[in-house]
């Protein structure tokens, strides 16, 4: 991996092509990565795609950079995961979007802590300066409003925290994606976290035109019901008859979800190596915020928090199905600890 990000760090301070040892050590080990056959990668086509992605990375450096350094406070742009995921999967999207004849949906699931919302970020970049029109929406963004959580909080004292399913709004998510595959104009959803001291609530859509691609994000989006035996022997931290109670209940409630998914054109499902990663990440992130200064959950706070959505819609139970049936998802994205893609695989 030393000998690619020198290459690729040569590649974008030069802006000139690599000499054709490089290109070809390159060639070769974009060939043994285990992303190489999601990406259509062969040794008919490494050559070209070295080339093609290479000349693509020189001219997006810049871009990279900045949003980068702005909009996520890194100093350098990680060149070997734009150079392995970033601009495959959106030259892959776009491939995607071609014959549809009408914009694309889509889908990214991940748990908390994937990176879900940074991905679809960067490749709204990525795509945009390809020449797409592009727009991003989160499941987040389809929260009920704060006077609707607040009755349904008071009907099922359950949902106490915003996310599992029956807390969006469904079929305002089914409307805009219709408006949008329809190429008309429209408002996208848009939810402020901050609001009623951290319970949030719905705030002013924002307006878009008509868009080529739209990137929806979200922690469970794409996912369906599963048969509700499945309760009967869950993993923790589904314990009780009240926990079991709660999963079945969220299974149930997934099934008005199902039209809102059919709108998609394809899903990537973003997985940690170990589910458990995202209560560390969690755990990072609020650290990060109490350390600016920022109001945060102690560690503590975080772990009830996780699990309470574990409990909701458990990674075993309704994410494993999806990794291993190509009619639900597309592409599998496989993250280690420190977040790297070490699989990137079709199911």
């Amino acid at each position: 991996m030393g000998t690619l990000q020198q290459a690729l760090e040569q590649l974008v301070q030069t802006g000139r092509s690599l000499p054709v040892d490089q290109s070809e050590d390159l060639q070769r080990q974009l060939l043994c990565e285990p992303q190489a056959s999601a990406f259509g990668i062969t040794p008919e086509t490494v050559t070209a795609t070295v080339e093609t992605r290479s000349q693509l990375l020189v001219k997006l450096y810049p871009a990279l950079q900045q949003f980068c350094q702005q909009q996520l406070q890194w100093q350098q742009v990680p060149l070997t995961t734009a150079w392995l995921l970033w601009l495959p999967l959106a030259e892959w999207m776009a491939a995607a979007r071609s014959p549809l004849q009408r914009p694309m949906i889509q889908g990214i699931l991940g748990g908390q802590g994937t990176g879900k919302t940074t991905l679809a970020a960067i490749e709204a970049v990525i795509l945009e300066s390809l020449g797409y029109r592009v727009a991003r929406l989160s499941l987040d963004d389809l929260y009920k409003t704060y006077a609707e959580r607040s009755i349904l909080q008071q009907s099922d004292p359950r949902l106490r925290w915003r996310g599992p399913p029956g807390t969006h709004d469904v079929a305002l998510g089914i409307q805009v994606l219709q408006e949008i595959r329809a190429g008309r104009a429209t408002e996208l959803p848009r939810f402020d976290k901050s609001a009623w001291g951290g319970a949030g609530d719905r705030t002013t859509p924002a307006p878009i035109p008509p868009i080529d691609i739209l990137l929806f994000e979200g922690w469970f989006v794409g996912v369906s019901p599963i048969d509700p035996a499945a309760f009967e022997s869950a993993p923790l931290p589904i314990v009780t008859d009240a926990d079991r109670a709660f999963a079945y209940d969220s299974n149930t409630r997934l099934q008005s979800y199902l039209p809102l998914w059919e709108l998609l054109d394809r899903l990537i499902v973003l997985y940690p190596h170990d589910y458990r990663f995202s209560q560390h990440w969690r755990r990072q992130a609020e650290q990060g915020m109490i350390a600016t200064g920022r109001s945060g959950m102690a560690d503590v706070e975080v772990d009830e928090f996780v699990t309470y959505f574990w409990r909701s819609l458990h990674p075993d139970l309704f994410i494993m199905p999806l990794l291993q049936n190509s009619n639900r998802a597309d592409l599998i994205i496989e993250l280690d600890a420190e977040h790297n893609p070490i699989s990137i695989r079709k199911p």
